[in-house]
């Protein structure tokens, strides 16, 4: 994994998916994205909105993540949002979606780095469609969590050694910053 060619993805570190079970890796992306930032790596933000009639809504019964401060990125971020190379907002799982493919395309980056919460939905689906597109998807085990608990979270890890490789998933101090 070469930082030259490698964008770090933060996926949806925001307030309203901030829980007790998920609060633990906001520090460790803090981290992550200050360590990443100093090596000269890119970084791509990526943060979820849920509108009126969307399948989360229909099919879920979700109608969370509409509005400020649940849509806000969270504060120990901030500050490294205007050196991102891109913010993606997205109405759906992945960050390919809503135009994020066309910007990771622009990147010409090889591998993406992905962070973030929740492991088990937005995390992993957003990795393999950075496999199915040609990327080297990366998922960071302890800079990821999911707001509904360490089982979520264990249960996406497994999905995704399945989908990505076992080997592309690595702990932060793995990584070359």
């Amino acid at each position: 994994m070469d930082p030259a060619v490698t964008a770090l993805v933060v996926i949806d570190m925001q307030n309203g998916f901030v829980t007790s079970a998920s609060r633990h890796v906001v520090p460790v992306v803090a981290d992550l994205v200050g360590r990443w930032r100093r090596a000269g790596g890119a970084t791509v933000f990526v943060r979820y909105s849920n509108p009126e009639g969307s399948p989360h809504e229909r099919l879920l019964n979700w109608s969370r993540l509409r509005r400020a401060p649940e849509t806000d990125i969270v504060d120990e971020l901030v500050p490294y949002l205007d050196e991102a190379c891109a913010v993606i907002d997205k109405t759906v799982y992945s960050a390919f979606a809503d135009g994020g493919a066309r910007i990771f395309a622009r990147g010409g980056w090889s591998d993406l780095v992905f962070c973030g919460i929740a492991t088990e939905n937005c995390v992993l689906k957003s990795a393999v469609d950075a496999f199915e597109h040609g990327y080297g998807p990366w998922i960071v085990r302890d800079a990821t969590a999911s707001h509904r608990g360490a089982e979520a979270h264990r249960a996406g890890l497994l999905v995704a050694s399945m989908f990505i490789g076992a080997h592309r998933l690595v702990d932060a101090v793995d990584l070359p910053v």
